[in-house]
C-alpha cells in the first residue's frame, strides 16, 4: 500500500481511502441482523489490506455508528474522518458530540466543514472557525478541512490559509476548473481528497480511474466501498497499477468523449 502525507498534517495516510457513506446500502440492510457483522468484516479487510484512512460523513448517523463499530479495536491505528454541514456555533457542538458518541471516539483525526455557502473564517459572523479552532485545542479535532461541490470555495478554502485539508470531487470525467483545485492544494500544500473518484457510479473501469490518480501525487481517491468485491478490485489496482501509457491516454480520452 502506498503512503503519502496529507498535507501539512501529520497523517500519513494510505492513497486508498475508505468512504464509508454506503455502509446503509440495499445489500447490507437486506442482511439484517448480520449487517454489522458483514460491515466489521469488510472494514477489517479494508485494514488488513493496508488502508488506514476511513472517511465518513454526520450526514449518515448510521454510517458513523457502523463505521465506529468495527473500527472499535484498531481504532489507535487509524485516520478517522467525518464532516458536518452545521451553520451555528451550538450545532456544530452538538454534531460533534455525536459525531463522537457515533464512532466511539473521544477525538477525530479530520473534521470537515462540509457543503457551506461560504468557506468559513475567523472574523466570518457565523463562529464556525472560531469554534472548531477550540475544539482543536481541547483535543477533540485534531486537523480541519473544508468539503464542497464549489470549485472556487474549495480554491478559496485551499488559498486562504486556515483549513489543512480540503475534499472535492475529482475524477476522470472532471473538467479543467477541478484540476485548478488540485493544482492550487498542492501549491499551498493542502491535502487534497477526491470524493466521487467514479463520477457517483458513471464510470465502471476501474483501471481507467485508478491510473488517472496516479498523475496526481498529492490526491487521495476515497472509494465508496460496501462490499468485499469491490474492495478486492481496489486493492487489487493498488497493487498492480495500470500501465500509463498511450494504449491507456487513448482509452481515458475514448471514455471522456463518450460522456462529454
Amino acid at each position: 500500500m502506498e503512503f503519502i502525507a496529507l498535507g501539512k498534517t501529520n497523517l500519513l495516510v494510505s492513497r486508498t481511502a475508505f468512504g464509508a457513506m454506503s455502509l446503509d446500502c440495499r445489500e447490507i440492510q437486506a442482511l439484517g441482523d448480520g449487517a454489522e457483522e458483514e460491515v466489521c468484516t469488510i472494514v477489517k479487510a479494508a485494514y488488513d489490506s493496508g488502508i488506514n484512512f476511513f472517511d465518513v460523513s454526520h450526514a449518515n448517523p448510521l454510517c458513523e455508528k457502523r463505521l465506529g463499530i468495527a473500527l472499535n479495536e484498531i481504532r489507535q491505528n487509524v485516520f478517522l474522518s467525518t464532516k458536518s454541514n452545521a451553520q451555528t456555533v451550538s450545532d456544530l457542538r452538538q454534531d460533534l458530540q455525536d459525531c463522537l458518541f457515533n464512532l466511539g471516539t473521544d477525538m477525530l483525526d479530520l473534521f470537515f466543514f462540509d457543503s457551506l455557502a461560504i468557506v468559513p473564517g475567523k472574523k466570518t459572523p457565523d463562529g464556525l472557525y472560531n469554534e472548531a479552532v477550540r475544539q482543536k485545542e481541547k483535543g477533540v479535532i485534531r486537523h480541519i478541512g473544508f468539503c464542497t461541490e464549489d470549485p472556487e470555495l474549495a480554491v478559496e478554502a485551499s488559498e486562504c490559509g486556515l483549513y489543512e485539508v480540503v475534499q472535492f470531487p475529482f475524477n476522470a470525467l472532471t473538467d479543467e476548473q477541478s484540476r485548478k483545485v488540485v493544482q492550487s492544494c498542492m501549491k499551498n500544500e493542502v491535502g487534497f481528497i477526491a470524493s466521487q473518484p467514479l463520477c457517483g457510479g458513471l464510470v465502471d473501469n476501474i483501471p481507467l480511474a485508478y491510473g488517472f490518480f496516479m498523475q496526481y501525487e498529492n490526491v487521495v481517491p476515497v472509494w465508496g466501498i460496501h462490499t468485499m468485491e469491490q474492495l478486492r478490485q481496489i486493492v487489487y489496482f493498488n497493487e498492480h497499477p495500470p500501465v500509463i501509457d498511450e494504449r491507456f491516454n487513448k482509452e481515458l480520452e475514448k471514455m471522456r468523449a463518450f460522456f462529454n
